[in-house]
């Protein structure tokens, strides 16, 4: 097997363990949050707010923006990453399944709307929408002691500005 040259953020973050890492020190990141379904939303910002702590970010330098619903999430991603103030944007959100195609046309242009937000600006823009078929379902993803989505997300925005540093500075 040849030896490659491996370029990969992930090995500098601290998973659930309980140890503290260093990965968001020094790091800039706004997270953009829906209102809609905030029940479910508001425990994937506290995932997040958490795995930003666990990886050694100072709680008070977290951005917290909210949005009305999933589908202004795009437009407020894209005007944060274009402030050239934060290394990664995590847009956060939930989008249910209804008796309507409602949900086809919100989960379909926030995941495209937040997917161009990080293609157009060059900036992480990590989709951090859950898309579920029922409640029961978003609070499981939702929940920080399960499946805590929101860490993930987080995490995820982290491990993208590791990676782009490492690509910049070789």
């Amino acid at each position: 097997m040849p030896n490659y040259r491996i370029i990969d953020g992930a090995s500098q973050l601290v998973m659930r363990d309980g140890a503290v890492g260093n990965a968001a020190q020094g790091r800039r990141i706004a997270v953009v949050a829906a209102r809609f379904n905030a029940d479910i939303v508001d425990r994937m910002v506290q995932g997040a707010a958490a795995a930003w702590t666990r990886q050694g970010g100072d709680p008070a330098e977290l951005v917290l923006v909210r949005a009305p619903g999933a589908f202004e999430l795009p437009l407020l991603a894209r005007k944060l990453a274009a402030t050239g103030r934060y290394d990664a944007i995590v847009a956060l959100g939930c989008v249910i399944r209804g008796d309507t195609a409602h949900f086809d046309f919100v989960a379909g242009e926030a995941a495209r709307g937040i997917a161009d937000a990080a293609r157009d600006t060059g900036l992480p823009v990590i989709f951090g929408v859950l898309t579920t078929e029922s409640l029961e379902q978003a609070l499981e993803r939702a929940s920080t002691d399960r499946m805590d989505k929101g860490g993930e997300a987080m995490d995820a925005a982290l491990e993208m500005v590791l990676v782009l540093r490492q690509i910049a500075a070789s």
